[in-house]
């Protein structure tokens, strides 16, 4: 049996907006009245979440100062995952043909993700996304899971569902940042990375996932054609 599991926000959600909007709300809510502070565009600001440049970083970059900028990290890290803005969300382009073409394949697909139930669901309801996954296929935190780091808390899922899920004789895991990379490597599962998300290449590579890829269509498609030829599994290629 081939089976993908494969992260959400990133390869089938795009956060973009949403984490934008944040930054807007904490950068407004911490500058002074009559402070003149730079709101960096879209693009922009989001470059630099790719790169990986610290939330205080970005607040100094818009003209806030060392106090106010560890102020706006803080409130950002508060509010990013809080209901209201999970409006922001959408999907990924190409996600949802990606996902319908390795379904009507057979392939036994899966998500994980650092996502409670409660935000899992949410999306899942407002795309249509449940008929994709079952709930056995589901593997994500609990509403009260007391987060510490992704990297740290994505293997745990990830031991979980190999003790649960039935035996495959083929696993791929697709996902958009370390804590992907790490989950799979780990557990001896090839792992494409997919530059849609919240990393670019440069914060990936590092992690030496076994291919590169612009997104889960390129990567649905890779695993597809590998499957069909039957072709020895080589790794450490690379896609552009």
């Amino acid at each position: 049996m081939l089976r993908l599991i494969t992260d959400f926000d990133g390869p089938i959600i795009d956060v973009s907006e949403r984490y934008y909007r944040v930054y807007q709300f904490c950068l407004e809510k911490t500058r002074h009245l009559d402070q003149q502070v730079r709101q960096l565009p879209k693009a922009e600001f989001w470059q630099l979440k790719r790169s990986r440049i610290p939330e205080k970083q970005i607040g100094i970059i818009s003209g806030l100062d060392e106090v106010q900028a560890q102020e706006f990290a803080q409130m950002r890290r508060k509010t990013v995952h809080t209901e209201p803005y999970f409006q922001y969300d959408s999907l990924a382009p190409g996600a949802v043909e990606a996902l319908l073409k390795i379904q009507e394949t057979g392939v036994d697909l899966v998500v994980m993700t650092m996502r409670r139930v409660w935000e899992l669901d949410y999306a899942f309801k407002k795309y249509d996304l449940g008929r994709f996954f079952p709930e056995n296929r589901c593997y994500c935190l609990s509403n009260d899971y007391v987060k510490t780091r992704d990297i740290d808390d994505k293997p745990l899922l990830m031991a979980r569902a190999i003790e649960e899920l039935p035996p495959a004789t083929d696993i791929w895991m697709v996902g958009d940042t370390e804590a992907d990379m790490i989950s799979a490597t780990k557990h001896g599962i090839k792992v494409i990375a997919v530059e849609c998300g919240i990393r670019d290449r440069a914060q990936l590579e590092p992690y030496q996932p076994d291919l590169i890829v612009k997104d889960l269509s390129c990567a649905v498609d890779l695993v597809l054609e590998r499957s069909l030829q039957q072709t020895p599994w080589m790794g450490n290629g690379e896609l552009n």
